[in-house]
């Protein structure tokens, strides 16, 4: 997809504010996880967006780390899963993806049934509409995270399983909080699908440059040790793992209780299925 051609350059989205700007590095490494013929995460949306538009993705964020779009598609696979369980559960569920950016769950798992809403930063959502393909039952509602007015657009009559995968380790802590405390209030039914880093991730991450004039990684705000997590009286007990980076839990919002999704560290790196 050609950018629009007010953008000769095709440079739409280069002056994106970091934490949006995300959107296009990780559908970046996304689609290159995709292209694999081993790949973790089979994602025909994602590679075609990339191929059909031309921005310059190499020299904004550097060659691909093999490494890293792996992780990411872990990640995402973790939270596919997550949702393709709840629209098994509840097939006409509805499904809010906060800080949604360039994802392209909806064509991965949609079942044809679901709701879906997508809230994001007015940039992310102007982006996101010029890229994407409009798409039955799903909409775009450009807002923060953190603004209670996204909640007015989610029925709490209906089922609802709320994502944020990315974002809240770029909130401050108070504001997690708040956002949970919220959802908790107003939809007492819901569960909340979120990821957390370690606080060693966060350093790693501002230290490690992207060659070739890439941008750097914005502060991670919200990090948590295992420690931690371990010792809040409202999580299950996790089992303990040393060296993860990524860990994805499910949030059950009526009691605040958390339950271990996938914890990714480096041995998933290394390991690929059979082709």
């Amino acid at each position: 997809m050609s950018t629009a051609p007010s953008d000769p350059e095709g440079r739409a989205g280069s002056a994106l504010r970091p934490v949006p700007e995300t959107a296009l590095c990780t559908l970046y490494h996304r689609a290159a996880e995709a292209r694999r013929p081993d790949t973790v995460l089979r994602d025909p949306k994602a590679v075609e967006l990339v191929d059909r538009h031309d921005f310059p993705f190499e020299a904004r964020f550097g060659r691909v780390v093999p490494a890293l779009a792996r992780l990411q598609a872990l990640r995402t696979a973790a939270f596919d899963r997550e949702v393709a369980d709840f629209l098994r559960r509840d097939p006409r569920g509805t499904v809010v993806c906060l800080g949604e950016g360039l994802d392209t769950q909806y064509w991965r798992v949609d079942n044809g049934r679901a709701r879906w809403l997508g809230v994001d930063l007015p940039e992310s959502v102007e982006l996101r509409e010029r890229l994407l393909p409009a798409a039955p039952r799903h909409r775009s509602l450009a807002a923060s995270a953190t603004d209670p007015g996204w909640l007015d657009e989610v029925d709490p009559a209906q089922r609802v399983l709320i994502t944020a995968q990315g974002l809240l380790m770029y909130l401050p802590p108070e504001e997690v909080h708040a956002l949970v405390a919220r959802c908790a209030a107003r939809l007492p039914s819901a569960t909340f699908v979120f990821d957390a880093v370690p606080h060693w991730f966060n350093r790693l991450s501002q230290a490690a440059r992207l060659r070739e004039g890439g941008c750097r990684a914005p502060t991670m705000t919200w990090t948590i040790g295992s420690r931690a997590l371990l010792a809040d009286p409202r999580t299950v007990p996790l089992t303990a793992r040393h060296g993860w980076f990524i860990r994805v839990l499910a949030l059950d919002l009526p009691d605040r209780r958390a339950r271990l999704v996938r914890s990714l560290g480096p041995l998933d790196l290394r390991r690929r299925p059979a082709a």
